[in-house]
Formats: C-alpha cells, sequence, structure tokens
C-alpha cells in the first residue's frame, strides 16, 4: 500500500487525480488527509445513515442482490448496484435508467409505491398541498402563463409552456 503524499504518516486509501488541461496530477491520500480537503473516503460513506440503511436492507434479501450478483454496471459512470448499497449514492444520472428495475422494487419495498402520492414541500408559513392539488395548481399557472405569451406573441415560450403542460397532464 502507498504512503499518504501529505502526511507520510499512514497509509493511502484515496487516490485523487485531477486533470487541468493537458496535465494530470495524481495524490494518494489516507482518510485524514483527504477529510481535510473535504473527500468522502469508502468508510466514512458507509457511515451514512442512508448508506447503512442500505446496508441492512439488503442483509435482508434485497430484490438489488440478483441484479448486483450479475455484476451490472453503469455505462456512464460505471457504478455497481454494490456502490449504490455501500453509499447510499448514485453514480450519475444514467444509474436511474441503468437500475430502474431494481431500484422500483428497493422503493416499492420501502414506500409501498414507486409514485408519490403525499403532500409536497411548503416553505415554512405556507398552505400545504397534496400531491394533486400541486399539479391542478400548476397546470392552472402554466395556462394562464400560455395565454399570456400567445397574446404577446411569444411564441417560443409559448411552446415551452405548452410542452411543460403535456409532460405535466402526462403523469
Amino acid at each position: 500500500m502507498n504512503p499518504c503524499q501529505s502526511c507520510h504518516e499512514r497509509d493511502a486509501v484515496v487516490r485523487l487525480t485531477q486533470i487541468v488541461g493537458d496535465d494530470v496530477t495524481t495524490v494518494h491520500l489516507c482518510s485524514k488527509c483527504a477529510a481535510e480537503r473535504g473527500i468522502e473516503t469508502a468508510t466514512e460513506v458507509a457511515q451514512t445513515p442512508l448508506g447503512a440503511f442500505l446496508a441492512a436492507m439488503d442483509k435482508g434479501g434485497a430484490p438489488m442482490a440478483a441484479a448486483a450478483a450479475v455484476g451490472e454496471a453503469c455505462p456512464e459512470c460505471g457504478a455497481t448496484l454494490q456502490d449504490f448499497r455501500a453509499s447510499g449514492r448514485l453514480g450519475c444520472a444514467r444509474c436511474w435508467i441503468t437500475f430502474e428495475r431494481p431500484l422500483r422494487d428497493m422503493l416499492r419495498r420501502l414506500h409501498g409505491a414507486t409514485r408519490h402520492t403525499g403532500t409536497g414541500y411548503a416553505r415554512p408559513g405556507a398552505e400545504q398541498l397534496t400531491v394533486p392539488e400541486y399539479r391542478e395548481r400548476t397546470r392552472t399557472e402554466l395556462g394562464e402563463q400560455l395565454r399570456l405569451a400567445v397574446a404577446a406573441e411569444q411564441f417560443e415560450r409559448a411552446a415551452e409552456l405548452r410542452d411543460a403542460l403535456r409532460v405535466l397532464e402526462g403523469e
């Protein structure tokens, strides 16, 4: 194992690669020196509440186990379900597509559904709306903005609002 290139006292557990222009610099750091630079190590990530929760779920025979046994990895970032279970974090936006089935199964087990049906976030002191109420209010506001954009002959904006309404109605 390599010694830490910062403190030269402990074994390095993190390899930090920085690319600036054509210059590539690699530094090996111990967990303490990495933390000082704001980098989480695998042991710190595993100690997060979500990482611990997912690890505990996996011990109960989670549906993610079958896909992880196949060793499927995200084609964009290379992350695996094992990485997700260890850290509670996906590697990139493509991971949601790559691991859709096991993530849906996990959400279904956790929440009883894969679609949010509760109340949406409201600032303190603001009225609480259920998701259907929020969607209806948003639909009304978008419709009014669309009407004003057409009246002002802002057709690009009107097209964006029309598309946003279609997406909202498709939900």
